[in-house]
């Protein structure tokens, strides 16, 4: 819905010459040197057409797209990539051509610093409404050499329980070998997921897999060979910041995730492949592909690029007081809680403590997260965890990655401070929580309930896992029976990983009804088919 245009008239600042743009945009120019495949073809096979003719040399461009973020009912932050150094602007208007009521919102130098990436805070916009806007770079040595404009769109967060919110999730892209394959068109799953018009996505870890080279082919066992575009940073195990840099540039070489987040804000969080497989603080590699043992190194020089490359303002320039974890109130109807399940664990080990205080979130971000669940008046918190909480997920042959390690019995290890939470929940009485997760490579839905737990003092609760939307495809792993879970679906690949041309990406829709409150989870796969439906009543401890 359009914005009133007496909102957007109150405030402007002065821009250079050539900024002042209006009327349709063209297609944006993409190219890549370092991206080739070994049918010979370019990242640019899988990008726009070629640059326009008035992009002469000297101006800067944005070939990476733009993104969007951090939405609020009055503000949202807008991100780009320059391929030089140079200043950005931000232009908004109610009008998808820009020809009328268009605002001008001045950002930073975009410098190597910052890997020439920079965002800027749009404010004092109006709540529950369709914004446009799109970013413009400019020489910071001849504001007139501008760069042809990036258009993307967002809407801010309602005000009212009246409007339905829709949001999508999963995880794991580009993991395990398969990347961009320009002979199947690339990610085409994003492009299928943007036509769902979802408000935001919450993007589940495993975002890039920083410790997974892209070889030019990969040999299928059907005799076929799927084909990946191969940059020079994608074919190491990245370790320097610039390498991690290259891995998350990586994906946006890709048009139909490109095209998606221009027009679908991001909530992403980390998990381990952002840094390396199954990484916990204080951990020393002994694995021959890294020169760099130390993980902590390895962990900050991956923020730090996490943090450059998304919409986080609290992440940029690898600010030591940002958290990874945060909660984004997106209107009466809807809190989503992002937890960091990386950054403050213990060591993965046996998980046959019978005291863990660390656990698997430490406990400032526990307290922290009980708190906020405490003061939540939205009729539905999802808890967005990087890992599920029943699934037994193994580190080696004797120690555990996740929560869960296959004991039965009464909670133990990192499942200690699961318990303490879910506690936490049903005696303080919060009602409509629901977990979403990804990180295991299959799609699953599962319910836990205490009359099947060995620990019994809980609410009964969802639990939803999606992903990959990118990756190889994993069997279904067995479940813990310490928190009573039950599977009430799952779908999963035949053997361990399988590429996505033999099983297509999975991701989920959440649909919250603004009249009703009722939520509403789908589980998808690539092709449009909805594989299983659960609808859930608002206003309940647990169901």
């Amino acid at each position: 819905m359009p914005y009133t245009r007496r909102s957007l008239l109150g405030g402007s600042i002065a821009v250079p010459v050539g900024l002042a743009l209006s009327g349709p945009l063209g297609t944006q120019a993409f190219a890549s040197s370092t991206a080739t495949a070994a049918s010979g073809r370019t990242a640019g096979a899988v990008g726009p057409a070629a640059a326009p003719a008035f992009a002469r040399s000297g101006r800067p461009s944005a070939p990476w797209g733009v993104q969007s973020g951090e939405i609020t009912a009055h503000s949202a932050t807008v991100w780009t990539r320059s391929d030089r150094p140079a200043r950005m602007y931000v232009q908004t208007s109610p009008s998808e051509s820009f020809r009328y009521g268009v605002r001008h919102h001045g950002g930073p130098y975009l410098g190597p610093g910052t890997d020439h990436t920079g965002t800027v805070t749009l404010r004092d916009l109006p709540p529950g409404q369709e914004i446009h806007y799109r970013v413009v770079l400019a020489d910071p040595g001849d504001p007139r050499r501008c760069s042809r404009p990036v258009q993307g769109s967002f809407r801010t967060t309602p005000v009212s329980r009246r409007r339905n919110v829709r949001f999508l999730w999963s995880g794991d892209l580009a993991g395990q070998g398969w990347g961009i394959n320009p002979d199947l068109g690339g990610y085409r799953v994003f492009d299928e997921m943007r036509l769902r018009d979802p408000d935001f996505f919450l993007f589940s870890g495993d975002t890039v897999y920083a410790d997974g080279p892209l070889q030019a082919s990969v040999p299928l066992r059907d005799g076929s060979t799927w084909h990946n575009v191969t940059t020079e940073e994608k074919s190491k195990v990245a370790e320097t910041l610039d390498e991690f840099r290259g891995t998350f540039r990586y994906n946006l070489l890709d048009r139909n995730l490109r095209d998606f987040n221009a027009h679908v804000p991001v909530l992403a969080q980390w998990d381990d492949h952002e840094v390396r497989n199954n990484w916990y603080p204080g951990q020393l590699l002994d694995d021959p592909r890294y020169t760099v043992r130390d993980v902590d190194t390895l962990a900050s020089r991956a923020r730090r690029a996490f943090g450059e490359y998304f919409p986080v303002t609290d992440l940029r320039g690898g600010r030591a007081e940002g958290r990874m974890y945060r909660v984004m109130r997106y209107g009466p109807l809807l809190d989503v809680f992002v937890l960091d399940m990386r950054t403050h664990r213990n060591a993965n080990s046996p998980g046959r403590q019978t005291d863990d205080p660390i656990g698997i979130l430490g406990a400032e971000q526990l307290a922290w997260l009980k708190r906020e669940l405490s003061r939540s008046r939205a009729a539905w918190k999802v808890i967005a965890a990087d890992m599920p909480l029943g699934v037994v997920v193994p580190d080696g042959a004797a120690n555990f990655e996740a929560v869960a390690q296959g004991d039965p019995g009464a909670p133990l290890g990192r499942e200690l401070q699961i318990a303490e939470l879910l506690r936490h929940i049903k005696h303080q009485r919060i009602t409509g929580t629901l977990w979403l997760t990804a990180d295991v490579h299959y799609t699953a839905a599962h319910h836990y309930a205490p009359e099947r737990a060995a620990f019994a003092d809980f609410a009964p609760f969802w639990e939803f896992v999606s992903g990959p939307v990118g990756a190889g495809g994993f069997p279904a792993g067995r479940l813990d029976a310490t928190f009573g879970p039950r599977t009430a679906f799952v779908r999963s690949a035949p053997f361990a990983n399988t590429s996505p041309s033999e099983n297509p990406p999975y991701y989920g829709e959440v649909e919250i009804d603004g009249d009703s409150g009722e939520v509403t989870v789908r589980l998808r796969r690539q092709g449009g088919a909805v594989l299983f439906t659960k609808t859930l009543q608002p206003g309940r401890v647990g169901q």
